[in-house]
């Protein structure tokens, strides 16, 4: 087989790895406005149905996975392309956990629609949500343009999310401690907005790794961040 033909055909699986990503990415922004929206209109169907389009999120990221390692095993890449394909798999990862956190969104609204609204969350906890959701969009586009300066601008957007998140803290303590009936409500609400703050920290992964594709390096500045409230072990549920 010539090296010309091993070379076409490694860039057709390298652009059907990258092109999974792509969906991966859809899916995942789709869960993203599903879960605020479901939230919003207290639509427990709609909450539902972002649980169960999970599943799909985590097989494309096992396929992701899997056609990498197998085109490490028989390309042997270069150094560049082998960072490409270890990129994938760190955007892939990113977005997994991003739809993870979706899936709980789901999962709380569930419980959330049982229960007295609190005046104002939704609306907030929406409009938070859509900001992570257009860094996002930009994250990847960001990575198929290999476009660093587009990455950078979503990196120091993650500041943004960490005020709404802040901002949305404070608010439910001075629910709870005007109406202690609101306490319960509040404390989920206030975990799905450290469900968003966290996809905001996972979409700044995903422009950090498209800096270090390009440059070569991760940014060499820590990465800004304003969040500095308690309740900070929030994680992931299964």
């Amino acid at each position: 087989m010539s090296q010309e033909h091993i070379a076409s055909a490694y860039d057709r699986d390298l652009e059907a790895v990258q092109a999974m990503i792509m969906k991966m990415g859809g899916l995942v922004e789709a869960a993203i406005l599903r879960a605020a929206e479901s939230l919003e209109k207290r639509d427990e169907e709609e909450a539902e149905a972002v649980r169960r389009a999970d599943a799909a999120i985590d097989a494309l990221e096992q396929q992701v996975n899997e056609d990498s390692a197998r085109l490490i095993a028989l390309r042997q890449p270069a150094a560049g392309d082998l960072r490409t394909i270890l990129t994938v798999m760190k955007i892939a990862s990113n977005l997994e956990r991003i739809g993870d956190y979706a899936k709980n969104m789901g999962k709380r609204t569930s419980v959330l629609v049982q229960m007295q609204p609190v005046e104002g969350s939704a609306g907030s906890i929406r409009r938070m949500a859509k900001q992570v959701e257009l860094m996002l969009k930009d994250a990847l586009d960001a990575y198929i343009q290999r476009d660093p300066e587009l990455a950078e601008d979503v990196r120091q957007r993650d500041m943004d999310v960490d005020q709404m998140y802040n901002a949305l803290f404070r608010n439910f303590l001075t629910f709870m401690m005007e109406d202690p009936r609101n306490i319960t409500a509040c404390m989920h609400l206030h975990f799905i907005a450290k469900n968003i703050e966290r996809m905001g920290d996972h979409v700044t992964n995903i422009a950090e790794q498209v800096i270090y594709l390009v440059e070569g390096e991760m940014p060499a500045d820590d990465r800004p961040k304003r969040d500095r409230t308690a309740f900070e072990t929030v994680g992931p549920e299964a």
